[in-house]
């Protein structure tokens, strides 16, 4: 356990903590003193079957080191299940101070294949889920006058990517739930921020490859170990961190980048008003020049991590 207590005595849930990004945040989050809900449903990369070693194990790890943690087996997208997980909390340790909302699951397939269990089924885990503890907390939130949200976000929505509508959908739905919750609950003196992890998973281990490019890309994911994510998700849940909300954050290895937010570019105006003809002859040839191509997260993250 760490000499430097950032979050003790905090209760924290973490979902989708038995591998990964997940289970390094719990981990370190119980290091730096909190008492841990470790969620997992243990389920494959496309979020089927239901396996409870995962969470146990990062349980065990978390009380070998000295540190308190319990395990939960539920699904994020069930939103009795993740009401449930909150009053685990409540009854475990007596409160609920953060919610990180790490679960997830891929069903990458591009659009005009994609089904709508494919869709349903990713949507559900990492938006829906995402609304479900974050709502279930929300009370608890606002009667103390005082909580944290981290949620994972990805460059796959905030940039874009081939094959993953869904799973962009739901990332950059993310983004927004974030931002409100920002915006609701700054009153009660709640924080809500996004991290966008850079680092290799067996989710990431799903996506197929192609061609030789990316074949070079996926070696240099693997690279970048889950445990660089956690000291950002541990800083944020600190009150020392109180005045930072609202906020993307993305992780790259030992890289920390503030990610931008939709403001206006460029604005064009006509007292006239607007006709189909003049958006196509004066106001698209205007701002064409300050259109965005159509990017993928590795051509703007295109260096090597350091």
């Amino acid at each position: 356990m760490t000499d430097t207590k950032l979050v003790k005595d905090k209760v924290a849930l973490v979902t989708g903590a038995g591998r990964g990004v997940g289970a390094d945040i719990a981990k370190m989050l119980a290091a730096h003193g909190a008492k841990v809900i470790v969620n997992d449903l243990g389920g494959t990369a496309e979020g089927e079957g239901n396996d409870q070693m995962p969470a146990m194990e990062t349980v065990k790890e978390i009380r070998d080191a000295g540190g308190e943690a319990e395990a939960n087996f539920d699904s994020v997208a069930d939103n009795k299940a993740a009401h449930g997980m909150i009053e685990q909390a409540m009854d475990s340790f007596g409160a609920i101070d953060i919610v990180v909302n790490n679960a997830g699951n891929l069903r990458d397939v591009i659009f005009h294949k994609m089904t709508e269990d494919d869709w349903d089924a990713v949507i559900g885990v990492h938006l829906k889920g995402s609304f479900n503890t974050a709502n279930a907390a929300a009370p608890h939130f606002r009667k103390q006058e005082s909580g944290c949200f981290v949620h994972m976000t990805s460059t796959s929505g905030l940039v874009g990517n081939f094959g993953q509508a869904n799973y962009a959908a739901a990332k950059l739905g993310i983004v927004g739930l974030s931002k409100s919750l920002a915006l609701d609950m700054s009153r009660f003196g709640v924080r809500s921020n996004c991290i966008s992890p850079f680092a290799w998973s067996r989710l990431i281990g799903t996506i197929p490859i192609a061609d030789e490019t990316q074949a070079a890309r996926v070696e240099k994911i693997k690279a970048m170990t889950p445990n660089k994510i956690a000291p950002v998700a541990v800083a944020l849940c600190s009150d020392q961190a109180k005045d930072v909300t609202g906020q993307i954050f993305a992780v790259r290895n030992n890289e920390i980048f503030l990610m931008g937010q939709s403001r206006p570019l460029r604005g064009m105006q006509r007292t006239e008003g607007w006709t189909p003809e003049t958006v196509l002859e004066h106001a698209f040839p205007a701002l064409e020049t300050m259109f965005f191509p159509l990017h993928r997260s590795q051509d703007i993250f295109s260096w090597d991590p350091v």
